[in-house]
């Protein structure tokens, strides 16, 4: 057994772990359990049915039961065919292909009712309006049906306006060597749902199309770890586990200041900033006015840095919301440093660091604040359970060396390690 700690100096050199199970049980934070195992596959065999590899064509005739509630279409679809994704039964819908009752309904959030009779054809896979590209990616781990992938700072996960190429899913397309369709048309990239940078991604952006079946986002500023279903089963068995929040997601970063509190919980809804668009904000009771949607995070303080200018907080999402790290972190008054969207400018770096360093040392402060370019905010670990095998699988990767030097210069001004629990 290897013990593996959010206070090791030596990230800078360390590797990403792969194909590692953890126990059922919450891991403790701090510190992660890593027994190395097998690398699984859907080859390994198990006792679960083989799900179906391409649902097009298949038909659902089914009357809704009596007893059902109030439910929308495309979700009581969804839980009527197994292992298919939303997104595949919403592009049905829209294409004319389910009535109710003999009469054709295109609307995805219909409600269906008891007695009600649903025939759905499901629609075919379309290829993906993206291109291929030849991006070397840092692949932790990867079997038939999933691929986890170490996400490096700046590089944008989905294609949309203004980043059509460069990003992870043109070069997932190409590791995969998955078919495309080349497309100028942007709107196939719109941002017309509210998707997070870290949340169940049962993306419309797409359609039902033959695409890395990215399940959930990181900020083009955050590193570390991301999922991706490679099959349209695991893209719906992984999102449920988003949906559920039992996918275990660990993030650590680098703060203006420290928590007034070394560990905590909180719990405060985010929504759009009414006065900044590429901004979310954190504002208690706002989930009243039904604009925003419940977050809760829970964070440990892991080394407090720099005399107290800065510390090194580990982060739970409870939520997925968009930027909700970032926002729940401006909310307490500590943001992160580099994330000059959320407040965590550099001249705030700067007012917190020099009058806690000796004024011979200034010119280094001047120097770390200055290479600042992105939120220092990293998903260290990444654990769910595979959608073919079952197998509880968990993967821990060293942040990239931007933030390992950072972190080792705050430390030469002074650090304060806090006992875990």
């Amino acid at each position: 057994m290897t013990m593996l700690s959010l206070n090791s100096a030596s990230w800078g050199s360390a590797s990403c772990t792969k194909g590692l199970q953890f126990s059922p049980t919450k891991i403790p934070f701090g510190v992660f359990k890593i027994l190395r195992a097998r690398c699984s596959s859907s080859s390994s065999g198990g006792n679960n049915r083989e799900p179906i590899a391409n649902y097009a064509g298949v038909q659902l005739e089914e009357t809704v039961d009596t007893k059902a509630g109030k439910l929308r279409l495309d979700a009581w679809i969804s839980s009527r065919v197994d292992g298919i994704s939303r997104a595949r039964v919403q592009s049905s819908i829209r294409s004319g292909l389910v009535s109710i009752n003999g009469q054709v309904v295109s609307k995805v959030s219909h409600n269906v009712k008891g007695g009600d009779m649903v025939n759905c054809t499901i629609s075919e896979l379309q290829p993906l309006r993206a291109e291929a590209e030849d991006i070397p990616l840092d692949i932790v781990y990867e079997d038939d049906n999933v691929l986890v992938v170490n996400k490096p700072a700046h590089m944008v996960v989905h294609p949309a306006p203004g980043n059509a190429t460069g990003t992870l899913v043109n070069g997932i397309l190409h590791h995969c060597s998955l078919p495309t369709l080349a497309s100028s048309n942007q709107e196939a990239f719109s941002d017309a749902e509210d998707i997070s940078d870290d949340e169940e991604f049962s993306s419309s952006i797409s359609g039902a199309s033959i695409r890395p079946g990215i399940v959930h986002r990181l900020d083009k500023g955050t590193s570390g770890l991301l999922v991706v279903a490679k099959d349209e089963h695991s893209h719906a068995h992984l999102s449920e586990q988003f949906k559920l929040h039992t996918i275990e997601r660990v993030y650590i970063s680098l703060t203006s200041g420290v928590p007034s509190q070394s560990s905590g919980r909180i719990e405060v809804p985010i929504s759009r900033d009414p006065n900044n668009r590429i901004r979310m904000a954190a504002i208690p009771g706002s989930n009243k006015h039904g604009q925003a949607r419940h977050a809760a995070s829970r964070y440990k303080v892991i080394e407090i840095l720099a005399g107290g200018g800065s510390a090194l907080v580990e982060w739970r999402l409870e939520t997925g919301r968009t930027h909700q790290i970032r926002a729940h972190a401006k909310y307490m008054g500590i943001p992160l440093l580099g994330d000059e969207v959320y407040g965590g400018t550099k001249n705030m770096a700067k007012s917190l660091l020099q009058p806690r360093t000796a004024p011979g040392s200034h010119g280094k402060v001047l120097k770390l604040v200055s290479g600042l370019q992105r939120p220092c905010l990293h998903a260290v670990a990444l654990g769910f359970t595979h959608p073919h095998t079952r197998e509880k699988i968990q993967f821990s990767c060293p942040p990239p060396a931007d933030f390992a030097e950072i972190l080792s210069q705050l430390r030469e001004i002074g650090t304060e390690k806090l006992s875990s629990n």
